[in-house]
């Protein structure tokens, strides 16, 4: 049987926003009284017209920025990646670039080789391993930062509009990829997206409106709302 703690973790979400804050330094406020849950294992996204908040928000999750107040919280690792994969690929080739990010951890050579091999076949690169970073598309360049995400032992992906830079049939199969981790390898995903037709993948989704989540829950109602509000 359970002990009360281990049944609150398990219910606990994934990520937990609470009244979060933020203001750039010039005092244009961005984030106000912003709050969102993400259950764990699921995948959901976040909408929103631009200067919504989206992405800052995204990068408070990630703590690439700090709010003025408010609280988050995680259950795992986290992962991010961001709209341009060309800003976190450093290495010369995709099997080196996955590795760069377990150095810290004073694995052993087979581990490391175990971590990079396990990752990459998640996201089906494992035949490009040794490729050129430069010699690969869009939409593999992001699957290469994910598998970096995933060699680190990440829990929670968070994805900056992973798709804006790809061609149609390249936001598909990264999308369905990443649904596929979620549904097979029990990572948490939130992915900020302006694209309605990427709801169609997401267990939930959440509506950005100045800085504030005005609207959550199933994607099929959310993305009706959207649309009658557009028409």
């Amino acid at each position: 049987m359970k002990s009360k703690d281990e049944a609150n973790k398990v219910t606990r979400p994934a990520i937990l926003v609470e009244d979060i804050y933020f203001n750039w330094p010039n005092g244009s406020q961005v984030l106000r009284s912003c709050s969102l849950e993400v259950p764990k294992g699921q995948f959901w996204m976040l909408l929103g017209n631009n200067g919504s908040g989206k992405s800052t928000l995204l990068r408070l999750l990630a703590r690439i920025l700090s709010p003025r107040s408010g609280t988050i919280h995680f259950q795992g690792q986290v992962g991010f990646v961001f709209q341009n994969p060309d800003h976190q690929l450093v290495m010369p080739t995709v099997g080196a670039d996955v590795a760069f990010g377990l150095v810290a951890e004073r694995l052993s050579q087979v581990q490391i080789r175990n971590r990079v091999e396990d990752s990459l076949s998640a996201v089906n690169l494992l035949e490009l391993q040794r490729r050129p970073i430069y010699a690969l598309s869009g939409g593999q360049k992001q699957r290469v930062a994910i598998a970096g995400a995933i060699a680190r032992n990440c829990d929670i992906l968070l994805l900056d509009e992973p798709t804006a830079l790809l061609d149609p049939d390249s936001q598909l199969d990264l999308v369905t990829q990443v649904q596929s981790l979620v549904k097979n390898r029990g990572i948490t995903a939130l992915w900020v997206t302006h694209r309605l037709s990427e709801l169609d993948y997401s267990d939930g989704a959440f509506l950005l409106d100045k800085g504030q989540v005005v609207a959550q829950g199933r994607p099929e109602l959310l993305k009706q709302r959207l649309i009658k509000d557009s028409s």
